[in-house]
């Protein structure tokens, strides 16, 4: 059941979470979905949680674009957050700072949890990411993972990629569904966002209540590093991702396997992508990423134990 605000006199209040979509205007897939579910509150189970559903960008999705003037999902940065009226902002940055006034935790509805839903042109297939090591992010991961048994994409450490959404509210995690073409429905892709979602909140309303079953484990996939095409003198790419890479997402790159085709020279070009040989790709061919300059990020595969402090910081979050 959708609750939008909604407090019961005498029952403890739970914190509010946002569910975002469209924050890059072209993925339309999950907006779709939230626009039925505002149309039939009954749609999705939202587990008796109070959710608050909410276009991201609006202009973009009017403009059937990713953005209109910055990408919205990498300008929640401290130093854009920051700036005011006096001078000029893109803007998502001004949307940013709506989302953050009206939804953050001291907004004018504030939330104490943020579900950002996307999709991908990559082969991700339904997956999770988390970014950094906040306990109650890897504890509701841990959740999710042990539900479906989807894989978790843990972007940490790149200077390069920052300002994320989820990380301007307390608990966030990123749900990406994919291969979907851009401005393309797909029903597998609403299905797979939908069954994602559900359990996000199934999740954070078991947390809420009593201590649910975590799994003695979570794995991740750890972020090392991004690899670009090769380039010609002019920035043009000189060659395309081979075809043993493409479509290759979740499976450990081989020891001298050809990464790109087209290129006279190695298969690996030259430091710091030969340090990833034997990492495992994400995002390969990801058309967002083309004005990144980004081919494929490159990632390793871990087994962490869930913890007692991941445990208790989300029971706490979410018994308020």
């Amino acid at each position: 059941m959708l609750q939008s605000g909604i407090s019961l006199q005498g029952v403890m209040a739970v914190p509010s979470v946002l569910v975002v979509a469209g924050t890059h205007g072209n993925e339309v897939n999950a907006p779709w979905l939230l626009d039925r579910w505002n149309q039939d509150p009954e749609l999705l189970n939202s587990s008796e949680l109070t959710v608050n559903p909410v276009i991201g960008n609006p202009a973009a999705r009017q403009a059937s674009c990713r953005y209109i003037d910055r990408d919205l999902n990498r300008s929640f940065r401290a130093d854009l957050l920051a700036l005011d009226g006096d001078a000029p902002r893109p803007l998502e940055v001004v949307r940013a700072q709506e989302l953050i006034a009206a939804y953050g935790p001291k907004g004018r509805v504030p939330c104490q949890v943020a579900i950002d839903l996307h999709s991908t042109t990559a082969a991700m297939g339904n997956c999770l990411v988390v970014y950094g090591r906040r306990p109650v992010d890897l504890a509701l991961a841990s959740l999710v993972q042990g539900s479906l048994g989807l894989p978790v994409y843990l972007h940490e450490a790149d200077s390069a990629q920052t300002g994320f959404l989820v990380e301007s509210w307390p608990c966030g995690l990123v749900i990406e569904v994919g291969p979907v073409p851009q401005g393309v429905l797909d029903p597998r892709i609403i299905r797979q966002t939908r069954l994602a979602l559900e359990t996000c909140l199934a999740s954070l309303a078991a947390a809420g209540q009593a201590e649910p079953r975590y799994p003695r484990s979570l794995v991740v996939h750890r972020h090392l590093g991004s690899v670009d095409l090769p380039r010609d003198q002019d920035d043009q790419p000189r060659s395309v991702l081979h075809d043993d890479v493409l479509g290759s997402d979740w499976r450990p790159l081989r020891s001298g396997q050809p990464m790109f085709d087209g290129c006279s020279s190695d298969p690996w070009p030259a430091s710091p992508q030969s340090a990833f040989d034997g990492g495992i790709p994400v995002f390969v061919n990801e058309a967002a990423y083309v004005e990144k300059k980004i081919a494929f990020s490159v990632t390793q595969r871990e087994v962490w134990p869930v913890l007692g402090d991941w445990i208790a910081a989300l029971a706490e979050l979410m018994r308020g």
